[in-house]
Parts: C-alpha cells; structure tokens; sequence
C-alpha cells in the first residue's frame, strides 16, 4: 500500500515549519504485540498524520519495581507492565522501517537515558521528551548532545521547572519544540490551558505546540488557530483495547477528521493576507458596493443636495464618501432619476 502521506524533511521542518506537525500517538496501546503496532501504524498512515510515536520503556532503567501507578491505569504493576509489552531493538527496527514505508516520521518517548541511546542507534529523525521527565536535568543534557531535533511536552512542570529544561537545549543549540500539556487524561476543556502556547512562544522564542488529552478535537483546532505548530492526540483501534491510553484516545476516523481540519486551518495560517489593495476583489466591488447617484430629475442648473441624489448600487460611479464634494454643486445638464451621476454632471 502506497503512503499517503506528503513527504516530510523533519530536518527541514524544524529549520522553517510550513505545516502543523500531526503526532499519532500510539503509546503502548500495541500491549506487546508486534502485529497489533504493525496495525497501528497503518491506521496512522490512513489518517494522514506526519508522524506516529510510540513510548520506549525499559523498566529496569527507569522505576523501582515497586513504584505506584497512576490512578487511571493500575491493572498491572507499572514495573511488569513495562515489561511485558517492551519491544527488542530489532523489533523497533522493523517497526520503524514499516512507518517509514508508510510515508510517516517514526517517534519514541524515551524514559532514560538507555531508551535515548536505543533510539539513537536506531537512527532516529527526532525525539520526544514526556513530560515527567522535565525535571530529569541528566537525561536532559544526554538528550540536548544527541542535536537530534526534540519535542518537549510540558505537563507537569512549573515555569521553573521549564526554564531550566529549555535552557538546556538553547545552549546545546539543539532544535526543539515546546508543546504545552495538561497532564490529565482526559482533560477537560477548562484545563487545557491554550493561553499558555502565546505566554511560551513569547518567553521562549521558540515554536511551540499542544500535546492534547481531551477527547475531542476542538482543543487541537483551536491550537492551530493560535499559531501552535505540532499537535499530538492519542490514537487507538478500539477504546476497549488494553492498556493505560485506549480509553482516552480518538479512534482512526476521529483522528481523520482531525488531520483533516487541522489541514484547512494550515492553508488558513500559512497564507497570510493583507488589506495594502483590494484589486482582486473588482468584480466583487463593482456588483456590492455603492454610489452616488440622482433620487429624483433633475434640471440643467438646478442644486444638487441630499434631497435629490442617494447611495444605491453598483459600485462603479462616484465613491459614497464624495457625495459632499458634489451637494451644493448645479447640474452642469439635464440628469435623469437614478442615474450614476459623474463628475462632469457637477459645476461649481
């Protein structure tokens, strides 16, 4: 099956982004199965998504064996879980070869520094940085060396936190994104929290984006509107499936209405317009807009006021704003009623 995707220079993309930057987040939704990730990808690819991301875990580098879980999601120990469902590094190869096959950008949240390193050998176009890993300042410089173009989500952390995060990478000069997050799942619409895309695009003078838990596309429609140049929305093939994200995902003809307004809003932020001339619109202007023009006869030599003349249409005669110019001026002839009166019509 041919990709349908456009093409995408991530490289390129980082140095000037001419579109928004749609991530499927898969997650660990593939609960361990190859097949199933397999299945996952195609139903990114399907949506017309730019990149399909998976989580990257390798339990023993990343948390005690007893460490809790979050409320959402504790049917399993983390620890075993993690496990259970990681991939080889050959497995990640063939995963990676297959979303490429697809015309997609293959992604993976590291959550170590020996998950970075796995990455890094597989030859990765770009990272992602979860969010609980903002205060990680070790895995941070070891990711800001890589120089592989990064994105950042921010959900957890505080202004702080993120300064010192963001400051890693400017100075590594390593390019990155910042997406801002609410880490809720799912997050409702009052938590979103849009403003901040502005308040960080202005704090740090970097692209900045969403990395939104809501279950709906309003949020990342809204985002695109404001200038955000990646979203990431999670996606599943049914919301019963396993695991700690299913439920809280789009299915695929969700995420395809997604990619598919994001899309319209693209043509609408990356062709600006301005208002210097209005040339294009002639035709328009002659058939809506209006003139001046005779309400009444008139004789040669008679007054002209507001008494006997008007604004009516077409637009192709004296521009309204002159009718004063012409009030108090004669007739130079005879004008018949409703008649686009000229400036030769008019003598002092």
């Amino acid at each position: 099956m041919k990709p349908k995707n456009k093409k995408l220079n991530i490289d390129t993309w980082f140095k000037k982004p001419d579109r928004c930057l749609v991530i499927a987040e898969v997650g660990s939704t593939h609960n361990g199965d190859l097949e199933l990730a397999k299945k996952l990808i195609d139903a990114v690819a399907d949506s017309g998504a730019d990149v399909v991301k998976f989580q990257t875990h390798i339990a023993e580098a990343e948390t005690l064996p007893n460490a809790p879980s979050p409320s959402f999601f504790n049917a399993e120990p983390r620890f075993q879980y993690f496990k259970r469902t990681a991939f080889t590094f050959d497995q990640w190869k063939e995963l990676k070869k297959k979303a490429e096959s697809r015309g997609l950008v293959f992604l993976s949240s590291s959550f170590s520094i020996e998950a970075t390193d796995m990455l890094e050998k597989l030859g990765v176009k770009l990272h992602k940085i979860p969010s609980g890993e903002i205060t990680n300042i070790p895995y941070l410089k070891h990711m800001a060396k890589t120089r592989t173009p990064t994105i950042m989500s921010s959900g957890m952390s505080h202004w702080k936190e993120l300064d010192e995060a963001v400051e890693i990478f400017t100075k590594k000069k390593n390019p990155f994104v910042l997406l801002q997050c609410t880490s809720e799942y799912p997050v409702i619409p009052e938590r979103v929290g849009l403003n901040l895309i502005e308040e960080m695009r202005k704090r740090y003078k970097i692209p900045v984006g969403l990395s939104d838990h809501s279950m709906h596309n309003y949020a990342a429609f809204g985002s695109v509107a404001l200038g955000a140049v990646v979203v990431e929305k999670h996606i599943t093939l049914s919301r019963d499936m396993y695991g700690s994200d299913a439920k809280h995902s789009l299915l695929p003809s969700e995420f395809k209405e997604l990619v598919e307004g994001i899309r319209v809003i693209d043509k609408i932020m990356y062709n600006p317009r301005d208002k210097k001339t209005a040339d294009e619109f002639g035709e328009m202007r002659r058939v809506f807009q209006k003139s001046v023009v005779t309400t009444a006869e008139i004789k040669k030599g008679q007054t002209l006021s507001e008494k006997n003349l008007g604004i009516k249409k077409p637009g192709t005669g004296i521009a309204p704003k002159h009718i004063y110019d012409i009030v108090g001026k004669k007739a130079a002839r005879d004008l018949p009623k409703d008649y686009l009166i000229t400036w030769k019509d008019a003598k002092k």
